[in-house]
C-alpha cells in the first residue's frame, strides 16, 4: 500500500448521526488503497448497490394505537437469549482501518451487546480476542469465521484452538472457492501492508502447484481442485463439538443439503457483492431460503443493512437475526472501539424507532411490519 492514512482517531466528530454520515467519514480515514478493499465489490458491483436498494424497496405497514409498554428487542438464538438481533459479520484485516483492529470491534460489540464473528483472516491472533470480551457480562455470542483449508490437519488444529479459547460456533464460509474480480481494489493496486497479516494462519503451507499442460486452466486444473465440497462440511462436522452455521448459502437446494449434511444455522450472504457479480440482492435470497429450511434451523442475513429500518424488514421476513459489515470498519476507521460502538448504537435506536412506529412490541411480531399476519392482532 502506498498511501498512508491520517493518524487514527479515538474521538468521534459532532454530527454524525447515521452509518451513511459513518461512510462518508471513513473515506478520510482510510487509506485509498484500504477504502478500496473495504468498500469495493465484485466486477461493476451491481450486486454490492443492489444489497442496499432491495432493503429500502421494501415498504414497512405501520399499526397504531398497539400496546408498546414493556417493549424489548431481545431474540432467541442457539440456546442463548441476545439483547438484540444485530451481529458483526467476519471481515478481514481490521488493522488495515484502525491499528487497534479487531480488538476494538469486538470490544465494543461486546460492550454494546452484539454478537461477533472473528475472521479466520483477522490480523490479530484468536486467542486475544477471545480474552478480551469473554469476561464481558452483557456480551452476545462470539463465533469463529472459517475457510476450509487443503491441509485438513491444519484445519482441525484451527478449529481446537477455537474451541480452547472458547468461541461458542463455527461460521463456515461456503460461497468464496476463488476470489471475485474486484475491480477496485486491482485499480488501486491493493496489497497488504508489511505488519499485517492473517495471523491466525501463520505456518500454513500452501498446496504444491500443479504441472500443468499448455492450455490447462491454472484456475480449474489447479487452485479449484483443493476447493471444498460437502464431504468437507461433513468432515468438519465431525471434528468439532461447536455448533456450525453455513454462510453464504442462498440456493434452496442447498438450503436443504445444508440442512441434512448437519448445519446448526444459515447465513444468507452474497458476500457482500464481494465474489459474484449480478447475483441477487440478499433481502430478495431470503424468503426462498427460508421457505426451504422450513424452520428446522435458524437463518440469519447479512449485506446492505444499513438502517434500523433494514433490521426490522430482516426479521419480518423470518431471519433470526443480522450480520453487519462495511458501516462497522467505518466506524472502527473513524474512532476505533468508540466508532464501532456508535454504529451499533444507531443501529439499535433505529431497530426500536422502527417497533414503536410499526406497533411491534416485540421482534415476535415484526412480520406485521411488512402486512404480514403477526403473532397477536
Amino acid at each position: 500500500m502506498n498511501g498512508k492514512p491520517p493518524s487514527p482517531r479515538t474521538t468521534l466528530p459532532e454530527g454524525l448521526v447515521s452509518l451513511a454520515d459513518h461512510a462518508t467519514l471513513a473515506h478520510t480515514a482510510l487509506s485509498p488503497e484500504a477504502d478500496a478493499y473495504f468498500n469495493g465489490g465484485a466486477a461493476d458491483e451491481t450486486t454490492l448497490r443492489e444489497n442496499v436498494a432491495a432493503w429500502q424497496r421494501l415498504r414497512l405497514h405501520p399499526r397504531v394505537l398497539r400496546p408498546l409498554a414493556g417493549g424489548h428487542t431481545r431474540v432467541q438464538l442457539l440456546g442463548r437469549t441476545l439483547a438484540h438481533p444485530v451481529l458483526i459479520a467476519p471481515m478481514a484485516y481490521q488493522r488495515l482501518a484502525h491499528p487497534h483492529g479487531e480488538m476494538a470491534t469486538a470490544l465494543a460489540a461486546a460492550v454494546l451487546g452484539a454478537g461477533f464473528v472473528l475472521s479466520t483472516q483477522a490480523s490479530v491472533p484468536l486467542e486475544d480476542v477471545a480474552h478480551t470480551v469473554l469476561g464481558e457480562a452483557e456480551r452476545g455470542p462470539l463465533w469463529f469465521q472459517l475457510y476450509l483449508q487443503p491441509d485438513r490437519a491444519f484445519t482441525r488444529d484451527l478449529v481446537h484452538r477455537a474451541e480452547a479459547a472458547g468461541y461458542e460456533a463455527l461460521v463456515l464460509t461456503v460461497d468464496a472457492p476463488v476470489n471475485g474480480a474486484r475491480d477496485r481494489e486491482r485499480r488501486a493496486g491493493f496489497a497488504l501492508p508489511s505488519g499485517i497479516t492473517a495471523i491466525n494462519l501463520q505456518g500454513l503451507r500452501p498446496p504444491k502447484p500443479q504441472t500443468l499442460r499448455p492450455g490447462q486452466s491454472p484456475l480449474f486444473e489447479d487452485l479449484l481442485t483443493h476447493a471444498p465440497t460437502w464431504d468437507d462440511v461433513a468432515w468438519l462436522r465431525s471434528v468439532t463439538r461447536l455448533p456450525l452455521l453455513l454462510k453464504g448459502v442462498t440456493h434452496p437446494a442447498d438450503a436443504r443439503l445444508a440442512v441434512q449434511t448437519g448445519a446448526h444455522g444459515l447465513i444468507v450472504s452474497n458476500h457482500g457483492g464481494r465474489t459474484l457479480d449480478t447475483m441477487p440482492a440478499t433481502a430478495e435470497l431470503l424468503p426462498a431460503v427460508m421457505q426451504a429450511v422450513g424452520g428446522e434451523v435458524p437463518v440469519l442475513v447479512d449485506g446492505g443493512i444499513r438502517r434500523g429500518t433494514d433490521v426490522l424488514k430482516a426479521m419480518a421476513l423470518g431471519a433470526a437475526a443480522v450480520l453487519v459489515g462495511r458501516p462497522v470498519i467505518h466506524g472502527l476507521a473513524n474512532a476505533g472501539a468508540t466508532g464501532v460502538a456508535h454504529v451499533i448504537r444507531l443501529l439499535r435506536d433505529e431497530l426500536e424507532i422502527a417497533m414503536a412506529l410499526c406497533g411491534c412490541q416485540t421482534l415476535a411480531e415484526a412480520a406485521m411490519s411488512l402486512g404480514r399476519p403477526a403473532d397477536r392482532h
